[in-house]
């Protein structure tokens, strides 16, 4: 008699920073999501350069909200081709005044606010110095998250 649990999944959190390395996560998530029946919570993080550029005014913010909501439309094309519900959000992944604030404890936060049950996020790059901001999270949400993740 097996008196295991089956392993369940009802969101699936995927943190974006419209990197193309994101999009493949994205693809991912609702690739899970559809074979476990759930739903797809994407989170855009924003970078230390647009938080400092708009706050120092340098970076407009209706281009920033401009180029996510465009993001977001293509991430809605690829959950709908799988009839996967989709959630979306943004968050700031970086603080000048909570040094505590960075794109890993924004994923790991996101994921128990949302209550993610698994998390799937851009590969940390091994070759390339100027990662983008998921890539140099991945290491810190590998290492911290109580949900299963997956990077890719």
């Amino acid at each position: 008699m097996d008196d295991s649990v089956p392993f369940t999944v009802e969101t699936v959190l995927a943190p974006v920073d419209g990197s193309d390395e994101s999009v493949t996560a994205l693809e991912y998530a609702v690739a899970v999501a559809d074979r476990y029946d759930a739903s797809v919570h994407a989170l855009f993080v924003l970078g230390r350069g647009v938080i400092q550029g708009m706050n120092a005014g340098t970076v407009d913010e209706a281009d920033v909200a401009t180029n996510t909501r465009e993001f977001f439309d293509g991430v809605r094309q690829i959950a709908a081709e799988s009839d996967v519900p989709l959630i979306t959000s943004v968050d700031d992944g970086f603080s000048q005044s909570i040094k505590t604030r960075h794109p890993g404890n924004v994923v790991l936060d996101t994921a128990d606010l949302v209550d993610a049950d698994f998390i799937i996020l851009p590969r940390e790059s091994v070759t390339d110095t100027s990662a983008d901001v998921l890539e140099q999270a991945a290491g810190y949400v590998l290492s911290y998250a109580s949900q299963p993740v997956l990077s890719v």
